[in-house]
């Protein structure tokens, strides 16, 4: 590929995504569908000559005229594509087109995949707080205490509400964005082509971020959103820098970011739209993987070289500006970590002087960092490497880190994993439909409501109730770890109070800071993993009781310090 030229300024791989050619028409398959054969149709779009596009957009005639979408013409995802080439001419750049990011552009030939993908699984949970007796993290609010999760922080849904949660969750925007009202919170179709579907801004005509609601927060930002949708991707700078080119960046008032933004998880992020193939957009998953050279799996080199990720940069005015990362073939585990992986989204402290740590804003590169280890590397590259904690406890005053949902790292060398297993094996099986077509589900779902065609494909010699079985020996023996790791760290945050009280040193303090730094890392992991430590439970183990032995020691060491103090002054009487 010609990746040295000048690149379009137009859509980059930016309309959604067709996933195969040629996918049949609609067929019985549960949940929403598209209009009927007989409703009004569209007019019939006017194709324009792709060779006029290629004449500028050289780099996207190498994608195009080479993949699996060569016969699909610019107009089925670029609007004003005609009007464009004719003021090209003109070299009158001033109409850029419009690049349809809305999931129905797939959806003429790949309705399969759209009809699951905004199909609602009424099975599961509807909306469940981590923080209660009900889910994994009771205590998680006296645990976190002082951060803006521990006003709402709920187990996930599917991925057509990704976006519409995030708004709506008291920690994002202070109660300002809100279902338009409860019946809205199950319309997957809705939320799927439009956020503002079913979402209401309760202040349109201001856009600072501030509370509307008690008990919210204003916790969201431009580059955790960025997990969510990738409506913004032609206008947000490779890593978010700041940039005059750039519309959107780290810095962008969360609010109007938000309300530049439609639509949840585009079929882009994972398809390359202009040849279909395998790829990722997450700008610090590419930099995790190319720019520092950790590979695709950090912990297994050999299937790194099997799974291999080329860095694409898109110019515009003749300097680089974004990048997509193309992999040499499919591979879930990798698409999946865009989002499902532990990475630093927001901002923190910089700890480079321990006893003056300072406060950072978004401006600073290490908010939109992945730091692409697994639990028992994080504190040496966070800490360590790029001496980076998230937040302040607000009872013990200890840095801590804050972390987020890490499947991705979980997940390596697991049994599944080293058994070749991907996220999609489990969580987006095959479907054949009514017409004996087979495509890939894309209502992604816990293999619980699909033990058939998720377990029971490799287990052969198991039934569902087998299956189900051993999921829950598994997840009942790890909630229980999780259970007693937050009962220690509890009692160690009430020894740490009682040394401050009693006046301790700064070193006993900075010491009993590290024991509940070691005890939240290894607990919250697993909280903020959404598996109950089922993708790994020989890590989750480990991890949990590393945590209950660092609250334990902590303790013990406590108590020790607190003797000492007693005993000049009992001497003394």
């Amino acid at each position: 590929m010609k990746f040295g030229k000048v690149v379009s300024r137009m859509a980059v791989g930016l309309a959604a995504a067709l996933f195969a050619i040629g996918v049949q028409a609609a067929v019985d398959i549960p949940g929403p569908k598209l209009p009927p054969p007989d409703a009004p149709k569209a007019p019939p779009l006017t194709p324009v000559d792709a060779k006029k596009c290629y004449s500028c957009h050289e780099d996207i005639e190498d994608f195009h005229t080479k993949g699996r979408h060569a016969t699909v013409n610019c107009v089925q995802c670029h609007d004003n594509a005609a009007e464009h080439q004719k003021l090209a001419k003109q070299k009158d750049w001033g109409v850029r087109p419009h690049t349809n990011k809305d999931h129905r552009a797939c959806a003429t030939c790949h309705v399969e995949q759209y009809n699951t993908f905004v199909q609602p699984n009424l099975e599961s949970k509807a909306r469940v707080e981590k923080a209660s007796f009900k889910s994994r993290s009771p205590l998680f609010d006296k645990l976190m205490e002082g951060y803006g999760f521990t006003k709402e922080h709920n187990e996930p849904r599917s991925h057509a509400f990704m976006l519409v949660d995030q708004w709506a969750v008291d920690r994002a925007f202070g109660g300002r964005m809100k279902f338009k009202d409860w019946t809205y919170v199950n319309k997957a179709e809705l939320a799927a082509n439009g956020a503002w579907n079913v979402i209401v801004d309760k202040e349109p005509e201001t856009s600072d971020q501030k509370i509307f609601m008690r008990q919210t927060a204003t916790a969201v930002n431009p580059v955790c959103m960025n997990c969510k949708t990738q409506d913004h991707i032609l206008d947000w700078k490779y890593m978010g820098e700041k940039d005059p080119r750039a519309k959107w960046d780290r810095t962008s008032k969360p609010v109007e970011f938000a309300r530049g933004v439609n639509h949840p998880l585009n079929c882009y992020m994972c398809h390359d739209p202009h040849s279909a193939g395998p790829r990722v957009v997450r700008d610090a998953l590419i930099q995790a993987v190319v720019d520092r050279k950790e590979g695709t799996y950090p912990m297994d080199p050999v299937k790194s070289q099997q799974t291999t990720m080329t860095k694409v940069n898109f110019q515009r005015d003749g300097k680089d500006f974004r990048a997509i990362g193309l992999l040499n073939k499919a591979d879930s585990n990798v698409m999946c970590a865009q989002c499902h992986v532990e990475y630093n989204c927001g901002p923190g402290f910089d700890c480079s002087d321990k006893d003056n740590p300072k406060y950072l804003k978004m401006d600073d590169p290490r908010t939109n960092l992945f730091t692409w280890v697994n639990v028992f590397g994080y504190k040496d590259k966070m800490a360590g490497q790029y001496k980076f904690k998230d937040f302040k406890h607000a009872s013990t005053g200890a840095l801590l880190a804050k972390i987020q949902h890490p499947e991705a790292e979980t997940f390596w060398g697991s049994k599944h994993e080293r058994a070749g297993v991907e996220c999609k094996d489990c969580h987006m099986t095959k479907k054949r439909a009514a017409n004996g077509k087979v495509t890939t589900n894309h209502q992604q779902i816990s293999p619980r409501y699909n033990i058939k065609g998720a377990c029971l494909t490799c287990h052969k010699d198991w039934t569902e109730a087998d299956a189900t079985y051993h999921m829950e020996a598994i997840q009942g023996y790890i909630r229980g770890k999780m259970t007693k790791a937050e009962f220690w760290i509890a009692n160690l945050i009430d020894w740490i109070n009682k040394a401050k009280e009693a006046g301790v040193s700064k070193e006993v303090m900075e010491k009993a800071h590290d024991f509940q730094y070691d005890a939240t890392l290894y607990w919250e992991w697993w909280t903020a993993e959404n598996s109950d430590g089922f993708h790994n439970p020989d890590n989750a183990r480990e991890s949990l009781t590393r945590s209950i032995d660092a609250s334990q020691g902590g303790i013990k060491f406590l108590k020790e310090e607190l003797a000492k103090m007693k005993a000049p002054a009992v001497a003394a009487k």
